[in-house]
């Protein structure tokens, strides 16, 4: 028995994989993407009566034809890594969808461990599985599981490590059970004969797999081999033209169907029905939540009801976050001794806790709203919301796969954009990564939880937070249709979408997923926003005011208290006379004259030149523009050190305004790493720099328009 093993995951999506995976893992895993490509990668380990395993959580995939990236990544890690096991996951549920995929598997000659998952629900449909039976069938261990409860975990465990210490009997296993009828096998001898005759890759590929994925016309194999052998190709063309011409459909289908006819035999053979099959949960609670009339309405419903409880649970956390920040700073200002490095005491309070502590407070609430994603990703809802929406995607020119990166971009729009490599159009691909900006992105969501409760009252916290988020779905909507009718014209491919049934969510899985998108977040905060934070802390900081001006402001301070005047009037005046100081101090720093530069095309949105420094910082991370308000505001008014900074701003600037400020944020520029992942994934700076000139200027114009009729209107001007 080995030591160490490598077991990969590989199963359909939906069908639990990742549930299982987490299971398997706990917290011993870690995500990065597959080398030269944008999928993302997961592995972990866990240890079981001394075997210590590498767990691979593959891609999921129905096929591992290459039509996809996911099934060329998948495949190729099969073929190339050598696994010692793959543990093939199957809906226990949706049997015969899901066996396709293992029969591929068997067809690369994988060490396979077969997990029946999700049997509870199986049962309840009234199915039961042979498991004796589908073993012999399929020549591996087959093991039960609930995943969702951790249920069979123990005898996966068993069976793999079994499986790995007798790999070498698993290897070219399917010769054994799948016979593609007299033609095509008769093809795929001549061609496997040919194959072996000129020793084209047998030390990587199975001959007889080889042979099959060439008559199925698989273009990546048949690269591969047409820069080899030409000889080879040449049979290949003459193989397929026969199978056509005699079974009077093409090859692939003919093979496919083929596999579909041993699955069908084989569910025969293990699976039979208790009960009349009548409708589930799911398919009752499908017929009002996938309603024509009713879908739509649904799912805005949820997402209103998801923002409210982000805020009316998340203010009471972040405030204690803020209260800490605040008393930290009180803290270091207390226990300085005046007038000694004084500068090093600014970084350490203005730099460090005004910003990265500003952009910390906001962790509750976006804890909360990715732990209610999570919730409605694994019950299964989101998937009912990706075809809700498909319609409405159809109407406006999108392909039906958008709406995921759409989703995935209330997260990140960086991976929401990598996720567009799963819509095969380029231009449908080319639509959605441009318009995937305007989703509100995590990113943006201190900027709205410091604005909203600064200026408007806790009643309408929840419905101002969800209508921004709407406004993008809006936005989004509009510029996609726009783009389809004008550059970007051309026909959407259709999309088929499986909905999984409805499950309830671990606490398990609930934690891993939110934990992973939160994570990022303190990562960001404690790598990015940090050097951002003291590089723009640098920026108000120098260069210094000219001395003869600091000596006015001392002597004005020295008249002062010479002056006839109460104690009280006195400590205001001196007040007032610090803050002129410290304003002028920033009016004179690099930042403040790059705000002031800035203001007069600033002003028609509302902005003053404090709003523009933001605006420059958020260009490199959205979470910026929080930051640098604290340094700002921690600067100008140090006397002011009992109010928070929404406190501040609401004392500075109007409703109106602060909707702006959301708005524009919400619009404009992405942040650099978009423009970036754009490039890379359009290949194309056009596209990029198209994406960050166009949302800056309907930024701008909406922005402008907004404010101005607002002011008109004598809308939230006061």
């Amino acid at each position: 028995m080995k030591d160490k093993i490598v077991v990969a995951l590989a199963g359909n999506p939906n069908s639990g994989k990742t549930t299982i995976f987490n299971e398997l893992t706990g917290a011993r895993q870690h995500v990065g993407n597959y080398p030269g490509v944008t999928v993302e990668r997961k592995e972990g380990f866990c240890r079981y009566k001394g075997t210590e395993m590498k767990i691979i959580d593959l891609p999921g995939t129905y096929s591992l034809t290459a039509y996809s990236t996911e099934e060329v990544i998948a495949r190729n890690f099969i073929i190339e890594e050598k696994p010692d096991v793959v543990v093939n996951i199957l809906d226990a549920s949706n049997l015969e969808r899901n066996l396709y995929l293992t029969v591929q598997l068997m067809e690369l000659g994988a060490p396979l461990v077969l997990v029946l998952n999700m049997t509870d629900t199986a049962k309840s449909r009234g199915y039961e599985i042979d498991v004796r039976k589908f073993s012999q069938l399929f020549g591996a261990h087959v093991v039960e599981t609930i995943g969702h409860k951790g249920k069979g975990i123990e005898n996966l465990l068993e069976a793999t490590v079994k499986t790995a210490s007798k790999r070498s009997k698993a290897n070219h296993i399917i010769t054994d059970h799948i016979n593609y009828g007299y033609e095509i096998e008769k093809e795929i001898t001549k061609v496997k004969d040919l194959i072996e005759k000129h020793n084209l890759f047998t030390d990587k590929y199975s001959p007889r797999w080889l042979a099959l994925k060439l008559l199925e016309k698989d273009k990546n194999i048949h690269e591969i081999v047409d820069s080899a052998s030409p000889e080879v190709i040449k049979q290949v063309e003459e193989s397929i033209s026969r199978i056509e011409e005699i079974l009077g459909e093409s090859s692939e289908t003919a093979i496919a169907g083929a596999r579909y006819g041993f699955i069908s035999g084989a569910c025969q053979e293990m699976v039979r029905s208790t009960i009349e099959i009548k409708h589930t949960i799911s398919d009752k609670i499908d017929t009002v939540v996938t309603n024509r009339v009713l879908g739509i309405p649904i799912f805005l419903g949820l997402m209103y009801l998801v923002f409210q409880l982000t805020f009316t649970l998340g203010d009471p956390l972040m405030g204690w976050i803020e209260e800490f920040f605040g008393w930290l700073a009180g803290w270091i200002e207390s226990s300085w001794s005046s007038g000694s490095y004084e500068l090093l005491k600014s970084f350490l309070i203005d730099g460090i806790i005004g910003g990265v502590g500003g952009v910390l407070v906001f962790l509750p609430n976006i804890m909360l709203l990715f732990l209610a994603i999570a919730i409605l990703e694994d019950s299964g809802y989101m998937a009912r919301a990706a075809f809700i929406m498909d319609r409405l995607m159809n109407k406006i020119g999108l392909h039906g796969k958008s709406f995921i990166p759409m989703l995935i971009g209330f997260g990140c729009t960086v991976p929401a954009i990598m996720a567009t490599r799963t819509i095969e159009n380029r231009r449908d691909r080319l639509v959605t990564m441009l318009v995937l900006p305007l989703i509100s992105c995590g990113a943006r969501l201190p900027i709205y939880t410091l604005i909203i409760p600064a200026f408007f009252p806790e009643s309408q916290h929840g419905t101002i937070l969800w209508s921004i988020y709407l406004i993008g779905i809006i936005l989004a909507i509009i510029v996609a249709k726009l783009l389809r009718g004008t550059i970007l014209k051309g026909e959407s491919m259709p999309f088929v979408m499986e909905l999984p049934p409805y499950r309830v969510p671990t606490l398990k899985g609930i934690f891993i997923h939110m934990w992973e998108r939160c994570w990022l977040y303190l990562k960001k905060a404690g790598t990015i926003i940090l050097g951002i934070s003291i590089l723009l802390w640098a920026m108000t900081t120098f260069p210094s005011l000219p001395e003869n001006e600091v000596a006015q402001f001392e002597k004005a301070r020295n008249q002062i208290v010479l002056a006839n005047i109460t104690d009280d009037e006195k400590t205001a005046e001196l007040a007032a006379i610090n803050n002129e100081e410290l304003e002028a101090s920033l009016s004179n720093s690099l930042a403040g004259r790059i705000g002031h530069a800035m203001e007069p095309v600033l002003k028609p949105m509302g902005f003053d030149w404090k709003i523009g420094t933001a605006l420059i910082g958020a260009f490199a991370a959205k979470e910026v523009f929080v930051s640098q308000m604290g340094i700002i505001y921690s600067i100008g008014e140090a006397d002011e050190e009992s109010q928070t900074l929404r406190d501040k701003l609401r004392n500075t600037y109007t409703p109106l305004v602060g909707f702006c400020i959301m708005l524009f944020c919400l619009i404009s520029a992405p942040c650099m790493a978009t423009i970036a992942i754009t490039k890379r994934e359009s290949n194309s700076w056009r596209w990029a720099l198209f994406q960050l000139g166009g949302l800056t200027i309907l930024a701008y114009t909406l922005t402008t328009l907004v404010y101005q009729i607002g002011r008109l209107l004598g809308i939230g001007i006061s």
